[in-house]
């Protein structure tokens, strides 16, 4: 941990911390560079056939002069073959670097993906593949759909070319072939006048149709696993509810894996058949929907919950909020992360890391209020309609 003074480091301190960042970055570009990599380093077992994508132990660092940014810190869910996982949180917690994680856009000397980490991707662990696997992987295997769509599309180039290139890339298109396929995915989606569309730029579109374009290009190449980092963010939410249909239908007729990233809570709830709960770089509580909307164990879950609005239920509540910050992960707490927060904090809390409690089916949460030696809490009074 590093030593500071006045909120500054020693300089002898800033040259250790750089001397080891440098150590751990040079061993895994080395790692990354290698042409040829043994079968046997990536190839695995999957726990459950039916999954598309399983995380594992997932840990991903940032180096920077002041430490070691923990953003991912054992990570661990399953995505089913053609549903969605919902991966909810605050801002910061680690939603969007799990997103990356699995697009391989975690890059050296400022990040790394840790060794024992796996995410594994129909009996093959990603994070060993080599250079010519990951060009497959991504854009192929799979996509992703950023928040900002004016800020991932080329601002310099026509949208139909930018289909284009990735039709090209993965399936061999010819130019012709490609361009034809353009105008079909810009139809797909909803676009009027594709043929016209096709051969505009990226700023001549209103927030809604970038994100259509945004959707064409993801599902240009019939990807099995989809990433949805905040999709629906910037759009108000006559266009969010298009954008989602777009993307169910989509799905549908692929049979695509689907990752929703997201803070809002009605996003999940419209879309998405598993919640994964994300604070401070560790998921607190998973399971289905209605797991997490109507019998949610974590605290922090119940937190979340009551401070979104709702017209399904019957007696007035009053709005809750989250008392302080999130943690500061270059020095991230002993015990359970959210015990600064929490009304519910025990001392053990603040000592130790909870293990993860089962309550049946696929439903878990890591909160020490049910050890065995708990005392009884009254939970929070969710009850509502359906979803």
């Amino acid at each position: 941990m590093a030593k500071q003074q006045d909120g500054y480091l020693s300089a002898k301190e800033s040259r250790r911390i750089s001397k080891e960042n440098r150590r751990i970055t040079d061993q895994y570009e080395k790692q990354r560079k290698r042409k040829n990599v043994p079968e046997s380093e990536y190839l695995t077992q999957m726990k459950n056939p039916e999954n598309a994508v399983e995380f594992d132990n997932l840990h991903t660092y940032f180096f920077t002069d002041t430490g070691v940014v923990k953003s991912v810190d054992g990570v661990s869910f399953e995505v089913p073959v053609g549903k969605t996982v919902g991966v909810v949180g605050e801002s910061g917690c680690g939603k969007s670097v799990t997103a990356k994680s699995i697009m391989g856009l975690i890059k050296a000397p400022q990040g790394e993906i840790k060794e024992n980490s796996e995410i594994l991707y129909h009996g093959e662990n990603i994070l060993k593949y080599n250079k010519k696997q990951w060009q497959h992987y991504k854009g192929g295997e799979c996509a992703i759909i950023f928040q900002d769509a004016l800020a991932s599309l080329n601002p310099t180039m026509r949208v139909g070319k930018q289909i284009m290139e990735n039709l090209m890339g993965h399936k061999n298109m010819t130019k012709q072939e490609a361009a034809k396929e353009a105008v079909e995915m810009l139809r797909m989606v909803g676009i009027p006048e594709p043929e016209k569309r096709v051969r505009q730029y990226p700023h001549e579109f209103s927030g809604g149709m970038r994100q259509r374009v945004m959707i064409a290009i993801a599902f240009a190449c019939d990807p099995k696993i989809l990433i949805c980092d905040e999709p629906t963010t910037a759009l108000d939410v006559t266009i969010q509810g298009q954008i989602l249909d777009i993307i169910k239908n989509l799905q549908k007729k692929n049979q695509t894996s689907v990752i929703m990233i997201t803070h809002d809570l009605g996003v999940v709830a419209n879309i998405a058949q598993k919640i994964a709960v994300m604070y401070s770089g560790i998921i607190v509580e998973s399971g289905t929907c209605e797991d997490i909307f109507y019998r949610p164990r974590h605290p922090y879950t119940w937190a979340l919950i009551r401070s979104v609005p709702r017209l399904d239920l019957k007696n007035k509540q009053e709005l809750a909020t989250i008392p302080g910050t999130p943690p500061d992960l270059l020095n991230p707490p002993v015990g359970c992360p959210f015990c600064t927060r929490c009304s519910y904090c025990m001392p053990i809390c603040k000592e130790e890391m909870p293990e993860a409690t089962e309550f049946g089916g696929e439903h878990k949460a890591a909160c020490w209020l049910h050890h065995p030696m708990a005392p009884k809490v009254e939970m929070p009074n969710l009850e509502g309609g359906e979803l």
